[in-house]
């Protein structure tokens, strides 16, 4: 159906299914207090519990159940439950992997009984809202700094420029990332589907956003599609996405090529880290002596009205003032403080840098008695991952345990704020996670903006699945996730570079844990199954 027919209020309730398209919006948004109501409003409208695991034609993919079955093992195995605290984190992390369950079952039920047009009307609907929500967040960005082009405005300590893709969160109000990625795969649908109009609405959120990894990722994924797999019309607007991508990276967002640059720079060991760590790390003024407080206020005083003084006579140099008398009204500095990102951390990097002075020992990067291989944190974690199997091998087979190695459940139970809150009193921390990942987290985020980078994040659902649910578990991701999808590969349209979008961004953060980009995904490929099935008249 047309975007203009979907807009109509009359239509809707015959081409959208409401129950899911509210499931859509509720779980995937950022809060847990908004999931989990979410699913117990769902299974009252639907109540279902018929999951249909079987062996030779399982109804949803076996590897949720396997999981949790590899994580009671991994307990019983390294006896976490004698750690009073540990009980919590362990309880926290099946609950986690329960919502993954209950939430793909709903989805599946969904495709199931409701036609497949109504379905992809449900999907249209949701990538509508999810754009009209991400221009809000734009429009608010120039109302505020009136400016049309925020990406080029260095205003505000740099609070958007560069960073302004950030702000794009979309209807989940998660991170640009997140978006980004929900955006990709609408991409990657409509482009399947044929529905252009979506495609370029999909395309002009998912620039917005930002994203460099998400922008190469694309354009190696629409790359190969012009290759192996699509029509002459699909190769057009193949065409018609890179063009946009190159017209956003160097007119509307330029330095985001610099700062990619900057990146492999600073990961590939054209610059040391260990030579710019001191440079780099930002110290707390409350944690700085007095004197030198007191010393940089009165020098960054004394600077400022240097700049107030020339900018309120008009003048730039002196060879300015000696050829023309006459004042011009004064511009913006863009080296002037106002102009410059902010040197001292933010408030919510306080606890983290605090927690380096007070565990010094036990962090060997951030604290600098280890240097730090040139290698960016993404390739130390996993490193970090296979160095740690290696030593303790009795732990490769079902892994350290859920919470203890490599988790966003890991970060939430520090109380750093790092991956949310967690209560106060059942925090926790694992001596292993401590000592790896933690420690390499913290050494790269507790330095200023610049090293706050995906490469630079040991985040990564292959890495969480080795670490902390062993080889069985890292299997059971290929086997019986993927696999599940895959042994569809035959008769997939859409669905295939879906599933090799899903591989790649498995790399940059623990999907699973976040509950959002993965119901639609989730969806999406149930729906391309269904489809094809019927078309090619399968059992």
């Amino acid at each position: 159906m047309a975007i203009g027919t979907c807009l109509n209020p009359k239509k809707w309730n015959g081409f959208v299914d409401w129950k899911l398209l509210i499931l859509l919006i509720l779980f995937l948004n950022v809060k847990l207090v908004v999931k989990i109501p979410a699913l117990l409003l769902i299974y009252i409208l639907q109540p279902d519990f018929r999951f249909g695991f079987n062996w030779k034609n399982p109804r949803l993919p076996l590897f949720y159940l396997f999981i949790i079955v590899i994580a009671c093992t991994a307990l019983l195995i390294n006896r976490d439950f004698l750690d009073k605290n540990y009980p919590v984190v362990f309880i926290t992390g099946i609950i986690f992997w329960l919502l993954c369950l209950l939430a793909t079952h709903q989805v599946k039920l969904s495709v199931d009984r409701q036609a497949t047009v109504k379905i992809h009307q449900t999907v249209v609907l949701f990538f509508i809202i999810n754009a009209v929500v991400s221009a809000i967040n734009l429009l608010l960005i120039i109302w505020e700094i009136r400016d049309i082009n925020p990406y080029l405005y260095q205003g505000q300590n740099q609070k958007y420029f560069i960073g302004t893709g950030d702000y794009i969160k979309g209807l989940t109000f998660d991170t640009s990332t997140t978006n980004a990625i929900l955006n990709a795969m609408g991409i990657l649908y409509f482009l399947g589907r044929k529905n252009y109009t979506m495609l370029l609405l999909c395309i002009t959120t998912f620039l917005l956003t930002g994203s460099n990894f998400m922008n190469i990722v694309m354009v190696f994924l629409m790359l190969l599609l012009f290759l192996l797999r699509s029509t002459r019309e699909q190769k057009s607007f193949i065409i018609i996405y890179c063009m946009m991508l190159i017209v956003f990276v160097s007119k509307i967002s330029p330095q985001n090529l610099e700062y990619v640059g900057k990146i492999f720079k600073k990961s590939f060991h054209t610059e040391s880290h260990n030579e710019m760590r001191q440079e780099s790390k930002v110290v707390p003024v409350a944690m700085k002596p007095d004197t030198l407080v007191q010393e940089e206020k009165i020098a960054k005083e004394y600077l400022d009205s240097l700049n107030l003084n020339r900018y309120a006579m008009g003048i730039k140099d002196k060879s300015e003032e000696s050829q023309t008398q006459q004042l011009t009204l004064p511009k913006a500095d863009i080296h002037s403080a106002s102009y410059q990102s902010i040197k001292d951390p933010l408030p919510q990097e306080h606890p983290i840098v605090r927690f380096i002075h007070n565990n010094r020992s036990a962090l060997p990067y951030s604290s600098g008695a280890t240097e730090m291989p040139d290698l960016p944190g993404k390739a130390m974690g996993l490193k970090q991952t296979a160095e740690f199997l290696s030593r303790h091998p009795v732990k490769s087979l079902a892994g350290d345990g859920i919470g203890n190695f490599s988790s966003k459940l890991a970060f939430r139970t520090t109380g750093l704020g790092i991956a949310g809150g967690f209560p106060h009193s059942n925090l926790y921390i694992n001596d292993d996670f401590l000592s790896n990942h933690l420690d390499l987290y913290i050494d790269f985020f507790s330095r200023q903006s610049g090293y706050h980078s995906l490469t630079n994040t040991p985040f990564s659902v292959y890495d969480q699945m080795l670490s902390e649910y062993g080889l069985l578990g890292l299997l059971m991701l290929l086997v019986f996730y993927f696999g599940y999808f895959l042994r569809h590969y035959r008769t997939l349209t859409y669905g295939l570079p879906l599933i090799f979008l899903v591989m790649i961004v498995f790399f940059i953060d623990y999907w699973f844990e976040q509950l959002s980009v993965l119901v639609l995904f989730e969806l999406l490929l149930y729906l391309d199954i269904k489809e094809s099935m019927v078309h090619k008249n399968l059992p």
